[in-house]
């Protein structure tokens, strides 16, 4: 995709493993708004794997975790009518890894808003690779304020 995903207009500075931009050696995802959810799509490489053909399911963790936090924070930002998403930090978050995941496809990962207030979302996502269903995640994101460790780096 030509456009800017959400990580690369709103933290383009931004060094975290799953979703920084600026992160060379990270999974760099890259999350794009699609109607009442918020997609994205992953090309697995044979260093993440667990064994030959299957992705690490700590690298699953982290695709969701991410694209999930993403999902929260555009939330936010439209909900609040505002221009800017709010820093979100992962509360908790559960993944069920369902089957495995193959590492000669693409990954696509989708997730959206089931409950939110003025500074949390919960959200649910799911890891796909050809239309399958690998792994789902749910999890609560919540917003940061000034005095944070991680207030600053969006």
């Amino acid at each position: 995709m030509s456009e800017l995903s959400l990580q690369e207009k709103y933290a383009p500075d931004n060094a975290c493993f799953g979703c920084g931009p600026a992160n060379s050696d990270g999974l760099r995802i890259r999350s794009f708004p699609a109607g009442d959810s918020v997609v994205a799509e992953w090309k697995p490489a044979q260093k993440y794997e667990a064994f030959p053909g299957v992705l690490n399911g700590g690298i699953i963790g982290s695709l969701l975790d991410c694209h999930c936090n993403w999902t929260a924070a555009y939330h936010l930002m439209k909900q609040a009518g505002k221009d800017r998403p709010p820093c979100t930090v992962t509360a908790e978050y559960a993944i069920k890894l369902l089957r495995p995941t193959r590492t000669d496809g693409t990954v696509q990962l989708s997730a959206k808003v089931v409950d939110s207030s003025t500074d949390r979302a919960t959200i649910e996502g799911t890891l796909s690779v050809d239309g399958k269903v690998c792994a789902t995640c749910r999890g609560l994101f919540v917003a940061v304020e000034e005095g944070h460790p991680a207030f600053h780096r969006w």
